[in-house]
């Protein structure tokens, strides 16, 4: 035991950590770098985009992990027809008692799969953003708070593009992090299709040995850990110089907000409390600069053509921003 209580802390943030990467493991095959993101976002207490194709686990992945820590998992299924009462809620009359009553929509809940959100019109898509952003909805004018334990995860595909509506910038910078969800590998799809054909069902999680090993509480007090761990003043800078730079950057049309750089921070400090650290390094800040900092860049069509991405803009800006030593 150390005598110091901020690594006692982040020592039990670890523990937890763990315990719940080894339950998503019983049913999610590899993915690590993704769960590792995906802990990190729920530890800094922000929302979560996942792009990729359909059939790599996204939504298996999610449903393990509000299974692990016990939290309430609700899944809407974005459609062209959706409308905005059908996230939030509605008001009901009851005519035996001439009062209209609240119908929660599923957005009250701790955990929300958004699945295919881009598949929905802006006007259904902006009635997350004031739940993603104020944790709260307005009814009829009248405000209801949601959970405190509040965390979507919205899924898009990257391919098809019919029939879909592309997420404005402002509901993009809602999501504190986009994790690019990739193929397996060949041994890991191998493991996958033996799983499957030893009777794996992926809506049996108890089935599958998926234990709850952390609550509210424990969340609650791993965050608490995250808020102490110490940023030196020379990471701010870098973290600023960082995002300053891609507003400077000439294949871009829009760089990174302010609100981009709080997310890399949040990030940064709830990385390296899952490494055990009560202290941000560089290479933290390194690891986590493009799912913060991916989808708040809009690249200019030229620098498309040429084959720039977001990811590659980030890489040639880490390049050139000197690390604080």
């Amino acid at each position: 035991m150390t005598d110091n209580p901020v690594v006692e802390t982040i020592n039990a943030v670890t523990g937890v950590v763990e315990n719940v990467r080894s339950q998503i493991a019983k049913v999610v095959v590899g993915q690590n770098s993704v769960v590792e993101q995906i802990i990190t976002a729920l530890l800094a207490d922000g929302h979560v985009l996942l792009e990729g194709v359909p059939g790599v686990a996204k939504t298996l992945l999610v449903r393990a992990l509000a299974h692990t820590i016990g939290a309430e998992f609700k899944r809407i299924q974005f459609t062209p027809d959706l409308m905005p009462s059908d996230v939030i809620g509605t008001n009901v009359y009851d005519a035996s008692t001439s009062e209209f009553n609240l119908k929660e929509g599923p957005v009250f809940t701790n955990v929300l799969l958004a699945d295919e959100i881009n598949r929905t019109p802006p006007k259904t898509q902006a009635a997350l953003l004031e739940a993603m952003e104020e944790r709260r909805v307005t009814i009829d004018g009248t405000s209801h708070p949601l959970p405190e334990l509040f965390i979507v995860l919205a899924t898009q595909n990257p391919i098809e593009y019919e029939g879909t509506y592309p997420l404005p910038e402002a509901q993009l910078d809602r999501f504190l992090v986009k994790i690019l969800v990739d193929y397996p590998t060949e041994a890991e799809e191998r493991q996958v299709l033996a799983n499957y054909n030893q009777g794996f069902r992926p809506l049996r999680l108890d089935d599958a040995g998926v234990e709850r090993i952390a609550g509210e509480t424990d969340l609650a007090n791993c965050r608490k850990a995250v808020a102490q761990v110490r940023v030196d003043e020379g990471i701010v800078d870098y973290i600023g110089q960082i995002v300053r730079r891609t507003r400077q950057d000439r294949s871009l049309i829009l760089g990174a907000s302010p609100r981009a750089s709080i997310a890399l921070l949040l990030t940064s400090k709830a990385l390296a409390s899952i490494n055990g650290r009560d202290y941000v390094i560089p290479d933290d800040v390194k690891q986590l600069a493009a799912p913060a900092l991916r989808h708040r860049l809009l690249l200019r069509p030229e620098a498309e053509i040429e084959g720039s991405t977001p990811d590659k803009v980030i890489a040639r800006i880490l390049n050139t921003v000197e690390v604080p030593r």
